[in-house]
């Protein structure tokens, strides 16, 4: 059947936890979220790793008995960057969560990392897609604000949205504002994003999902 319409399909136990690996730069609430959720027992699977190119988070993610990878991205040395990147995840995970990672990974790594990867972006895609979205919304006056969790694809910010959510907001916010009310927003939204593709109800169709 699955021939017949084109799909892929795999077969899991349904208590195998599966591991996830996480990037991060400096912003810390989307990884605080899902290491919050793992203790408590509310991420169903492991995060075996968190690999940033600061070394700002390390003590934070160490103390929740979480090992951290620091690798530096230069801008003349991004491949090599990739590349201990990759050695880091081979057959260490089934999933990578970019948890605000402020670098864009290239196809060549997308190719080979051999697990999708999701992403959080802030803002409400597709409006203000790129750098400095809350500037942008500042900008432009809009009365909501939001995030959303896609799959991760060679191009920027377009990849197969998971989940969006918004907050209401006014001439008032400053951009400061917006990103601070931006944050709780955007640490729900890839938490849900993550637990929604741990349990299987994310289908991929196309540049579209289907949500079950």
């Amino acid at each position: 059947m699955a021939d017949g319409f084109g799909m892929e399909w795999r077969i899991r136990w349904w208590d195998e936890r599966r591991r996830i690996a996480v990037l991060v730069s400096r912003y810390d609430h989307c990884l605080l979220e899902l290491l919050w959720r793992w203790r408590r027992g509310e991420l169903d699977a492991d995060i075996a790793m968190v690999i940033s190119n600061h070394s700002d988070l390390e003590a934070e993610t160490v103390a929740a008995g979480v090992p951290y990878h620091h690798v530096p991205v230069r801008k003349d040395a991004k491949p090599e960057a990739e590349s201990a990147m990759l050695a880091l995840l081979q057959g260490s995970a089934e999933l990578l969560v970019l948890a605000r990672y402020m670098q864009i990974l290239s196809g060549d790594f997308l190719e080979r990392v051999g697990m999708p990867a999701i992403n959080i972006h802030h803002s409400f895609l597709p409006a203000f897609a790129g750098a400095d979205p809350y500037g942008q919304a500042r900008e432009h006056g809009v009365k909501l604000i939001g995030a959303t969790s896609h799959y991760v694809t060679e191009q920027l910010d377009d990849g197969p949205i998971i989940d969006q959510d918004v907050v209401r907001v006014s001439h008032q916010h400053s951009a400061r504002d917006l990103e601070r009310l931006g944050r709780d927003v955007e640490r729900l939204v890839l938490a849900r994003a993550v637990s929604l593709h741990l349990a299987d109800r994310v289908i991929v169709d196309g540049r579209r999902t289907i949500v079950l």
